[in-house]
């Protein structure tokens, strides 16, 4: 049986939501983990005209790519607001999942299709986005017990990096110490100079799973007294753009820009003689990473969301400009979305263009 809960670990093995940025709410946002889920409808946005699709023919579970519920609410009342929505969802008995930065940064997720849509090869990521907080957990311990604390401390959530478990860092050293009058120590004497050969193990954990992990470790350690160290980290960074080989002039990639996206409210800055050799692609809003592009090299950056500002700042570094709008820049990701979801076995339902955003006309900024 596929459950909203299994269905939605399944889908995070391939899109690692601790990769996602740390804004962003991705997972289940509507719907009990054990709902039974037999058919699966995939959008782009939860707009009220997909929401009277859902309510006309429900699906049990909604995987959406643009959160819902994207910033933090104190009620659920009827109305044609996110809250509204969520709520409509709710009394349908359809459940809700979000999938958005982590399917944006995985493989073969929204910058990758974007880039395949553009015909760039040679590619590789940049733009490193911040995921969820993370602490970094270390302890002291004899050689012949690192394993068995370390499995402890994995068994609790820690050393997952990825698709890797249990990972963890170890360096051999020597710890000195004094054991007092009243302390039991497992090496050395009360009162005396006492080094032991010990290990300096290091493993990562989401900031939820400290206490747990601590717990375990304690648990494990075959000290009376183990010390430990909690670090809060910034690491194994999500990298939500793509950047690679292509060639020809500036115009030749707007017009396939157009093309593969659609022309209603595409924008094109530079001078359309120069000559690409290098393209930057950015699923959604991405002109804060026009910087990091120009440092990867890039001739020219394919993002939506450019303000007058940032184009500026992307000509001082040399770099054109193609802002072909957002949700146009993320249509070709929400193809790979439906297969993703599809991989389950389930009945799954498109909706992916039926609500793509505000903007209407054009095939990259459609309501249909």
């Amino acid at each position: 049986m596929t459950t909203a809960g299994s269905l939605a670990a399944a889908l995070a093995r391939r899109t690692l939501p601790d990769r996602s940025a740390s804004w962003d709410p991705v997972g289940l946002q509507v719907g009990d983990p054990a709902t039974e889920i037999r058919r699966v409808a995939v959008c782009h946005e939860v707009t009220e005209k997909v929401v009277e699709r859902l309510i006309a023919d429900p699906p049990d579970l909604v995987v959406t790519y643009h959160p819902l519920l994207f910033h933090p609410t104190d009620r659920l009342v009827a109305g044609p607001t996110p809250g509204g929505r969520a709520w409509r969802l709710a009394r349908a008995d359809i459940a809700l999942l979000v999938t958005h930065t982590d399917f944006d940064s995985a493989p073969g997720g929204t910058a990758d299709a974007l880039a395949a849509a553009l015909e760039i090869d040679e590619i590789t990521a940049f733009g490193p986005v911040s995921g969820r907080e993370q602490v970094k957990i270390v302890t002291f311990v004899p050689p012949d017990a690192g394993d068995a604390v370390a499995e402890a401390m994995a068994s609790a959530g820690a050393g997952t990096v990825g698709n890797y478990a249990a990972c963890s860092f170890r360096v051999a050293g020597s710890g000195a110490f004094i054991a007092g009058e009243l302390a039991d120590p497992v090496v050395g004497r009360r009162g005396e100079p006492t080094t032991t050969p010990e290990i300096r193990l290091e493993m990562i954990a989401r900031r939820s799973a400290e206490e747990a992990v601590i717990a375990a470790l304690v648990a494990a350690h075959p000290y009376e007294e183990p010390a430990f160290d909690v670090h809060d980290v910034r690491s194994n960074h999500g990298f939500i753009g793509r950047v690679g080989s292509w060639k020809g002039r500036l115009d030749g990639l707007a017009a396939l820009v157009e093309e593969r996206m659609g022309g209603i409210g595409l924008r094109a800055a530079g001078d359309p003689d120069t000559v690409v050799g290098r393209v930057a692609v950015v699923p959604g809003s991405g002109a804060s990473f026009i910087v990091a592009a120009a440092g990867a090299g890039a001739d020219v950056i394919v993002t939506g969301d450019v303000d007058h500002h940032r184009a500026v700042g992307a000509f001082d570094l040399g770099m054109g400009v193609i802002d072909p709008g957002h949700a146009a820049t993320e249509l070709p990701g929400m193809r790979r979305l439906v297969e993703l979801v599809a991989e389950s076995g389930l009945e799954v339902v498109d909706l992916t263009g039926d609500g793509s955003g505000p903007w209407v006309g054009g095939a990259g900024n459609s309501l249909r």
